[in-house]
């Protein structure tokens, strides 16, 4: 059995990951909700393996290792990192202190064709632009999840998520609205 491989990401309207000063906005562009947040937090009810690629696990791990109290982190947050991970990198010298975290240096679609088919838990990447946009070319993200936030950020809005995707048929496999805003998009999406 396969294991499946979802790629989890965050968004604008207009389609971007992250922003830059002066459009400081807050985490989650301010508009985080008590119902994503529970949410969020279910997602990593069961075990999963995470998937990362070594700019996302830096910025990641420089975070969750920074000294914040855990008590002001979210509780999906804490979860992710009590999660099995994988960090496909060839630049990573160590796991920067993250728990059960190893780094794999190679190709990355003979390493997540591996995970899939060696795992007996599902795969979830966060993020990671370049390497899920490699992913889904080569047909091995099973499913794509958007979190779109209420937002545009078309003057401040940094790393556009699916800019160097390709060209991909979805099939919707699940939608909601979270905080009566904010929307989550679960596609099936196949290269073109």
């Amino acid at each position: 059995m396969t294991a499946v491989y979802t790629w989890d990401v965050f968004s604008t309207l207009d389609g971007y990951g992250s922003y830059a000063a002066p459009g400081d906005w807050g985490g989650y562009w301010s508009k985080q909700g008590p119902e994503l947040l529970a949410h969020r937090a279910a997602l990593f009810d069961i075990e999963q393996r995470m998937v990362f690629g070594a700019t996302t696990f830096r910025e990641t791990a420089q975070i969750m290792s920074s000294g914040i109290d855990p008590n002001a982190l979210d509780e999906w947050n804490l979860r992710t990192m009590q999660m099995p991970t994988t960090v496909i990198s060839s630049t990573l010298p160590d796991t920067l202190g993250w728990p059960d975290a190893n780094i794999v240096s190679g190709d990355a679609v003979d390493i997540v064709t591996r995970l899939k088919e060696e795992s007996d838990i599902p795969l979830r990447s966060q993020a990671s632009l370049s390497l899920n946009w490699a992913l889904m070319a080569a047909g091995l993200v099973d499913r794509l999840q958007v979190t779109i936030f209420p937002v545009i950020s078309g003057r401040t809005g940094t790393s556009p998520i699916l800019k160097g995707a390709g060209d991909l048929d979805l099939e919707m496999l699940e939608s909601r609205t979270l905080d009566g805003h904010t929307q989550e998009l679960i596609y099936r999406p196949t290269p073109r």
